[in-house]
C-alpha cells in the first residue's frame, strides 16, 4: 500500500502544474463570462429603458431576468469544463506514452521497481480519478463565487437566485454533479471502468505493437458489447421481458466484470507481455 500511495503521489506531481493551468484558465474564462454577460444585459436594460422608454415589467417580460442559468447555458461556462474534459481524455493515453517518449530507459526504471506492476497500473488510474473529482471539486467552489459576482453586477429587481443544486441540476451539469450518491457511485464508476479499458487497449499496444492496436479495439469492442448485453438481449432478442430494476443491476454486474476483467486483463499483459 505505501509503495502504491507513493506511485500515486509521483504520478500526480507530473500532472499537477497543468491542472493547475486548467483550473486557472476556467476559473478566468467563467468569471469574463460572468462580467461580459451581465454588462451585456445590464446594458442592454439601460438602453430599452432610457431609450426605448420599455417599462421595467414590459423589459422583464420581454427578456426574463438575469440568473445563473444564463451564464451555464452560454460556451463562457461549457467550453472551460470541455477544454478540462479533453486534456484529461488525452491524458488518460498521455500517462502512458511518456514513459515510452524519448530516448531514455524511463519506463523500464517504473517496470522495474520493487513493487507489483499492477500498482503502476492502479496508480495511473487513481490519478486520473482525483484529477477529475479535483477539477469538479474546483467547479463546485467556483459556482457560488460566480453566481455572488453575477449578484453584484446585476440590479436586484433584474436578478433571480438560484441555489447551486438547482444550477446543477441543469440538462449537461447533472451529469458532472449527480444529485444522489448513488448516481455519484454508478456515473463515476463507469468513467473510472472506462479508463481502465483504455489502459488496457493501450498495453496492447505496448505488448504487441501494431498487431497490438487490432487486439486493443477488438479488446474494446468486446467490453462494450458484454457491457450492453443486458439491453441488447432484452429488447431486440426477448421484447423488453425484464423489469427496469432488473435490467439495472445486471447492468452494474455486467460493470463491475467488464471491470474486473481490465485490471486483471492489464495486470497479465505487465506482467507477462509488455515490452519495454
Amino acid at each position: 500500500m505505501n509503495r502504491y500511495l507513493k506511485l500515486v503521489n509521483f504520478e500526480f506531481s507530473r500532472f499537477f502544474k497543468l491542472f493547475l493551468v486548467l483550473i486557472g484558465v476556467t476559473a478566468f474564462i467563467q468569471m469574463a463570462g460572468v462580467i461580459f454577460e451581465s454588462r451585456r444585459y445590464v446594458g442592454r436594460a439601460n438602453k430599452a429603458i432610457y431609450e426605448e422608454l420599455l417599462s421595467q415589467s414590459d423589459f422583464i417580460a420581454q427578456y426574463g431576468k438575469m440568473s445563473f442559468f444564463n451564464i451555464a447555458q452560454t460556451g463562457w461556462f461549457l467550453l472551460p469544463i470541455m477544454l478540462c474534459g479533453a486534456v484529461l481524455l488525452i491524458y488518460v493515453f498521455f500517462i502512458w506514452y511518456r514513459d515510452w517518449l524519448g530516448k531514455n530507459t524511463f519506463s523500464y526504471r517504473l517496470l522495474v521497481l520493487p513493487t507489483a506492476r499492477l500498482n503502476i497500473y492502479l496508480a495511473k488510474a487513481t490519478t486520473i480519478f482525483i484529477f477529475v473529482l479535483g477539477i469538479v471539486a474546483v467547479q463546485l467552489v467556483l459556482i457560488p463565487v460566480e453566481s455572488k459576482v453575477l449578484q453584484w453586477m446585476v440590479p436586484a429587481e433584474f436578478y433571480t437566485d438560484f441555489s447551486v443544486t438547482e444550477i446543477t441540476n441543469l440538462y449537461l451539469l447533472n451529469i458532472l454533479f449527480p444529485g444522489t450518491f448513488i448516481d455519484f457511485i454508478l456515473i463515476y464508476g463507469a468513467g473510472l471502468a472506462a479508463v481502465c479499458i483504455v489502459f488496457t487497449a493501450i498495453l496492447f499496444e505496448r505488448s504487441y505493437r501494431l498487431k497490438g492496436i487490432f487486439f486493443g479495439i477488438l479488446y474494446c469492442a468486446v467490453s462494450l458489447l458484454f457491457f450492453f448485453a443486458p439491453v441488447l438481449v432484452n429488447d431486440l432478442i426477448l421484447g423488453s421481458y425484464f423489469y427496469s430494476y432488473e435490467l439495472f443491476y445486471m447492468e452494474v454486474a455486467a460493470a463491475i466484470l467488464v471491470w474486473a476483467a481490465a485490471i486483471w486483463i492489464g495486470n497479465y499483459l505487465l506482467n507477462k507481455k509488455i515490452r519495454v
